[in-house]
């Protein structure tokens, strides 16, 4: 399975033998369930392993669909109901500006935290989990929900706008996709997590500059942020080319059913990144 620059799918299991629930030594054969199978056989899951319930059926196009809508909606949810919760708590001072309370602060970085270690375990668990994959979108839910409360009260319209451009670029680049325009070969895919590398240490560089001396030119809103904010929004869209690769890879090479529940999740990963780098060029363009 070719690598992907979202880790959500660096862990998924290839090659050889498949340990875990199934016990070592055993793997996943659609072909002797009369399924269709990847030409060649299916990397990662030898023959010896036979299905015993619709869990263990072969993912489909609709698994993923499915599970991605139910922690999309999961996340909108929870977002808008903090979002709003979170501009009851908002204080507009007599000078016009938006008083951040503690309260609201303390609700966004916590779930920014727990939404991370809920990110670490399932990636290092390395395995699907339909609670996880939800909680993990309840938890982004909140935590970007507030930051949106706290944008719409500065700039009302501003979550909206976010919220639309993020669904723009996500059916933009499935098109893309579907249609072959932009093919999903081993050289792009080295470019595109050469590039989500490239500005994770950029944005890390950056935060340390910040705090540490006060110089912070990739996010104080001027035309170099306004610059970084588009390259970032470029390398998230054809990141989605790659978590679409994966999952299509997954389906073809007939994982079982409940693994639509990762590839839910890296979707996921993907369009919080996105949503949230959105937000941040809007807010520099209404500046």
């Amino acid at each position: 399975m070719r690598s992907s620059s979202n880790p959500a799918f660096r862990n998924l299991p290839r090659g050889g033998t498949m340990t875990g629930e199934y016990g070592p030594n055993v793997g996943f054969n659609p072909a002797a369930q009369g399924y269709p199978q990847a030409q060649g056989g299916v990397p990662g899951y030898g023959p010896g392993y036979t299905p015993t319930g619709s869990a263990d059926r072969p993912m489909t196009v609709d698994d993923v669909v499915i599970k991605t809508g139910l922690s999309l909606a999961v996340a909108l949810v929870a977002g808008v109901l903090t979002a709003l919760w979170a501009q009851s708590q908002l204080v507009v001072t007599a000078s016009g500006r938006v008083a951040l309370p503690g309260i609201v602060l303390g609700v966004a970085i916590g779930a920014l935290i727990v939404g991370f270690v809920i990110s670490l375990v399932m990636i290092f668990r390395g395995k699907p989990s339909g609670v996880m994959t939800l909680l993990y979108s309840g938890v982004e839910g909140v935590f970007l929900g507030a930051l949106s409360g706290v944008f719409e009260a500065i700039y009302p319209g501003i979550a909206l706008q976010a919220i639309i451009g993020t669904a723009g670029v996500f059916i933009a680049m499935l098109v893309v996709y579907k249609t072959g325009a932009v093919k999903v070969t081993p050289k792009l895919t080295k470019w595109i997590i050469g590039a989500v590398a490239g500005a994770a240490i950029l944005m890390l560089v950056n935060l340390i500059t910040a705090v540490f001396f006060g110089f912070n030119p990739l996010r104080d809103g001027g035309p170099i942020a306004i610059i970084f904010s588009l390259v970032v929004i470029g390398i998230a869209a054809f990141s989605f080319l790659l978590d679409f690769d994966q999952a299509d890879r997954m389906i073809r090479e007939g994982m079982p059913s409940k693994w639509a529940w990762y590839a839910a999740f890296g979707l996921m990963t993907t369009l919080v990144w996105l949503y949230l780098e959105i937000l941040r060029l809007l807010s520099y363009l209404r500046d």
